[in-house]
């Protein structure tokens, strides 16, 4: 087993979601519209340290900031190649500007390039209520095998780890 596999095994709940989204940097960010649709966009997700709380940036003038202003209820959605991670909570605008510097780079400014100084630039925060993830260590190659092995011996398809977390 991996160093990083037994970290995981010992790790809170909290702190596995964590592990699992920290090399995940595209997201899809669901809010809900004026019709209470659901709409959902991908987002780069900043790298901090996750502790429940995803920040992503955006335009003041964008759809997704007036949905957010409107309900604050979102979800973001994570996928690699083996992992797929569900976090729903509260989001919300926030324009700090300290906070816009220290979390500004390249990726950011190649889609924003008026800078981080620009009042038009804020952050999305989402405050992270419940995550759920599926996470299928050994990745294809593994789901691969367990999916055969269910179907030739009759049992059920165990193709990895799920759990709901509660991040509050």
């Amino acid at each position: 087993m991996t160093e990083d596999a037994v970290a995981s095994q010992s790790a809170s709940p909290t702190q596995k979601v964590a592990s699992l989204a920290r090399d995940i940097h595209v997201s899809m960010l669901t809010t809900i519209d004026e019709f209470g649709h659901f709409t959902s966009r991908p987002m780069g997700q900043q790298s901090v340290e996750f502790d429940g709380t995803l920040w992503f940036f955006a335009e003041e003038s964008s759809r997704k900031v007036a949905h957010i202003r409107r309900n604050p209820y979102a979800n973001v959605t994570l996928t690699s190649r083996d992992t797929w991670i569900s976090i729903s909570g509260t989001a919300r605008v926030v324009n700090d500007p300290e906070r816009k510097k220290q979390l500004w780079n390249g990726w950011v400014e190649a889609w924003l390039p008026q800078g981080p100084d620009d009042p038009g630039v804020v952050l999305i925060a989402l405050d992270g209520e419940t995550a759920e993830y599926w996470d299928t260590p050994g990745g294809r190659v593994a789901t691969a095998i367990s999916f055969v092995k269910a179907k030739a011996t009759g049992e059920r398809f165990e193709g990895g780890e799920n759990e709901v977390v509660d991040l509050r």
